[in-house]
């Protein structure tokens, strides 16, 4: 495997360098070629570090920033006041090509509007998107945007189609990946005029294996390898689903703690619950790609875990390894061709 140098914004979530800097550890432990540029405040990260071995110190790289972007600030704040924080340093090491991407669990509009400014948008593509994986019956889909544009116009849901096939394709060694547009109903005369004609522009693209519309309960079934929908929609999708995920927990952990007999038949089927419990996890499917960028952006939840954020990592040393920047970019160039 080729050596992966990615940039870590360890002062980033809800927890900064305890847990960030933890999983970074994980991460190198478990891939021997990475090596990683942890941005941040240099005592706190230090103070992390301690106890770690030589070897693993030797792929570190320390980046000092007297600057954080706090979870609460406006993006205009961080674009503009903060130029010396560990987000914005971590990008320009992208932009520099110092690092082959970055990691980052901080704020999300910050982040969004510092990985657009630095790293500018692929020629072709608009608008920057959030994608992600999400479990369904026959392993996983991936959805945009997760947030990232609340309004999205036919074009631009065109152009998530395009970026999410290419991105599957690389990912998943998919040839053809089926792609989706999430709609109210599967038939042509539903929906809004948006995606009524993104559904044409589709149709129309020879380079992507559009499969019409697909509804809600669709997603989890594994009708498609890609969902395309806009911001709005796809957060609260995402949103409501990690919930659900939240709220059968709880119920079957009153369930199995009812009386006797039930915790009995909950220590019977605990490998069972088990397995289930780490199929939907979604901690396996921390790490979302800001998509349309000329860099690998890959952000983690605010809130995430240690074992969440190792996912992060590992999720931007596949995309440097399959090098979908460049690919989406290959992509959209013979589409512009195509369309001239």
């Amino acid at each position: 495997m080729k050596p992966i140098h990615l940039a870590i914004d360890c002062m980033g979530g809800d927890f900064g360098p305890p847990v960030i800097v933890a999983a970074a550890i994980i991460a190198l432990r478990e891939n021997p070629s990475l090596k990683l540029s942890l941005f941040g405040q240099q005592a706190a990260i230090q103070q992390e570090l301690a106890g770690a071995s030589d070897k693993l110190l030797s792929r570190i790289t320390l980046v000092h920033c007297e600057e954080v972007v706090e979870m609460d600030d406006k993006p205009s704040v961080a674009l503009r006041g903060k130029k010396q924080s560990s987000m914005r340093l971590a990008l320009n090491a992208v932009r520099d090509e110092a690092v082959d991407g970055c990691v980052s669990a901080g704020n999300t509009g910050a982040l969004m509007a510092l990985a657009r400014f630095v790293l500018k948008m692929i020629p072709g593509i608009d608008r920057p998107a959030i994608i992600t994986a999400v479990p369904t019956e026959s392993g996983h889909t991936y959805m945009l945007d997760l947030g990232a544009n609340v309004d999205c116009d036919s074009e631009t849901l065109f152009q998530f189609g395009i970026m999410g096939s290419v991105l599957c394709a690389a990912n998943d060694a998919l040839k053809a990946p089926r792609v989706g547009l999430l709609n109210i109903g599967e038939e042509e005369i539903k929906g809004n005029d948006q995606v009524k004609q993104a559904a044409k522009l589709l149709s129309e693209c020879a380079e992507v294996n559009y499969v019409g519309f697909i509804e809600g309960n669709d997603i989890f079934k594994g009708k498609c390898d890609v969902v395309v929908t806009d911001g709005f929609t796809g957060n609260n999708v995402l949103k409501a689903s990690e919930g659900i995920v939240r709220l059968l927990g709880m119920k079957l952990k009153a369930v199995f703690e009812a009386n006797r007999l039930n915790k009995l038949v909950g220590l019977i089927i605990r490998p069972i619950l088990k397995s289930f419990k780490k199929e939907i996890d979604p901690d396996r499917y921390n790490g979302a790609t800001l998509i349309g960028l000329k860099g690998i952006v890959i952000k983690s939840h605010g809130g995430a875990s240690v074992k969440a954020t190792v996912h992060a990592i590992e999720e931007a040393i596949k995309e440097v390894n399959h090098s979908v920047p460049s690919k989406i970019a290959e992509e959209v160039e013979k589409l512009v061709n195509s369309r001239t």
